[in-house]
């Protein structure tokens, strides 16, 4: 079976400014911009530090691990909107991301208008957008808000119109970021059937989240992250029983 996505050796660098630190004479010079251009020094962090790995066609994968982990910024780095510093990222078939959503929506459009939009960014026709427009506010249950401004709705609601947005892309890949935590529980009940639906069509998911009984469903492999390297990558329940083990030796000590 052909690989759905291939991440070889994957290295990704932030940098973080501190700001120096100065006599009270500097610190006035600063505030008046005198001293702006020498304010801060930077501090190289790894974020990501020789990830390898692959999933193949048909299945799905859990990025698990503690916060700071890495677990965000590889998936941004799959979904190609952040760059390695070095490594590359290989993917077999279309992928859709669900991970800053809503991002390109604007208050003073209307819900449809925003659909339009946020279509486009997700890479639909306008065409598609438009046979569908009904499907994507019904799934987001704000069907009669079609023609209210976005910035009349709740947070809530447009989180979960952006969610129906980015599903209806129907592509081979799913990239997903805590996303199935949006909205209330009975939006959250459509979510897991529609992702149920998604991997029964054989469709492949990277899945970022805590919610470990969420990977444990929904993937048949697992890695494990932690200040940006690989722990362990495999069967999901071994992975998974790794992690637990690290968390609990790590609470005794």
């Amino acid at each position: 079976m052909e690989n759905a996505l291939k991440v070889i050796d994957l290295w990704k660098k932030f940098r973080i400014p501190h700001e120096k630190r100065q006599t009270i004479i500097q610190s006035i010079a600063t505030s008046l911009q005198l001293l702006g251009k020498n304010r801060y020094t930077y501090e190289e962090f790894w974020a990501l530090k020789g990830v390898d790995f692959s999933i193949r066609s048909r299945e799905s994968m859990g990025i698990i691990g503690e916060n700071g982990s890495g677990k965000s910024t590889l998936l941004k780095i799959i979904a190609k909107i952040l760059r390695p510093d070095k490594g590359s990222v290989q993917t077999n078939g279309t992928t859709a991301s669900i991970l800053e959503l809503g991002v390109g929506f604007h208050g003073e459009l209307t819900v449809k208008e925003n659909v339009r939009v946020y279509g486009a960014i997700m890479g639909l026709r306008s065409r598609n957008v438009k046979d569908r427009m009904d499907s994507i506010l019904d799934f987001a249950g704000i069907a009669r808000f079609r023609d209210a401004k976005l910035k009349n709705l709740s947070s809530g609601m447009q989180m979960r119109l952006a969610f129906s947005v980015a599903i209806e892309t129907n592509p081979d890949i799913f990239l997903v970021d805590e996303a199935l935590a949006v909205g209330d529980l009975d939006f959250q009940k459509k979510c897991m059937d529609k992702f149920r639906e998604f991997k029964n069509m054989g469709k492949t998911i990277v899945l970022v989240t805590h919610g470990l009984n969420l990977v444990k469903e929904f993937c048949e492999h697992a890695v494990l992250l932690s200040k940006g390297e690989m722990i362990r990558y495999g069967p999901t329940g071994d992975v998974i029983a790794e992690y637990e083990n690290r968390v609990q030796s790590a609470s005794i000590r």
